[in-house]
């Protein structure tokens, strides 16, 4: 599929050969339709010219029912099987359960577990949608909040440290689609000191979070973007 998109794929063998060590991401997937997830972000990994070897993520404690089993087993991996890798970066997604508590999510225990794994095995971490309120709230129990109304458009985002690397290439007003029920709150994350709020919107609040501004002491990095 990246190769109909000329996307440039290189084969194990040929990699190999090339005397630099790939970038290793590993993307714990929790959206239903995971084909379109996964080409959707390896599409934007594949901008890096750097060689990046990725591997996908499943949940032993959740089936998915709107991907074919064949897929899962072909592509996927359990947690066990990754428990001892290291990774330079891990990309963990939304999932359709925002409406729930956190707790009553079925694999919230698997998922917290992951989640706490990382800290000692992942250089960087990027939570993205409900992803971000779980890893907000795990960490540093920042609470959601149930909207009147759905968040629902594309909406002007202002940035409060244009300086930081990941705005690089941004206009000083850029405008973001968003699509939820539930949201977290500006006061909840300025309070925190290990918390950096980054960017957010006069319509529809919160949308770019990182811990201590990417900067940890003996931590790894971690954003958290809706």
């Amino acid at each position: 599929m990246l190769r109909k998109e000329n996307i440039f794929v290189m084969d194990s063998e040929r990699a190999s050969t090339q005397e630099i060590r790939p970038l290793k991401i590993v993307i714990l997937n929790l959206m239903p339709v995971k084909i379109t997830t996964e080409t959707d972000l390896i599409r934007l990994l594949s901008n890096s010219p750097l060689q990046i070897e990725i591997d996908f993520l499943q949940l032993e404690s959740h089936t998915s029912k709107n991907t074919p089993i064949e897929h899962m087993m072909t592509f996927y991996k359990t947690f066990d099987e990754i428990s001892k890798s290291n990774y330079d970066g891990m990309i963990i997604t939304g999932a359709p359960v925002e409406q729930l508590e956190f707790e009553e999510v079925n694999y919230w225990p698997e998922l917290t577990k992951i989640f706490d794994w990382a800290k000692n095995h992942v250089t960087s971490t990027l939570f993205i949608c409900w992803a971000a309120q779980a890893g907000l709230y795990h960490h540093y129990g920042v609470p959601k909040y149930l909207l009147d109304a759905k968040m629902f458009g594309v909406f002007e985002h202002k940035m409060f440290n244009p300086q930081n690397p990941i705005f690089r290439g941004f206009d000083d007003v850029f405008y973001v689609p968003h699509s939820r029920h539930t949201e977290v709150r500006a006061e909840d994350i300025l309070k925190n000191p290990e918390l950096t709020l980054l960017s957010e919107s006069a319509e529809s609040g919160v949308y770019l979070v990182m811990a201590r501004n990417g900067r940890f002491q003996n931590l790894p990095n971690r954003a958290f973007i809706w």
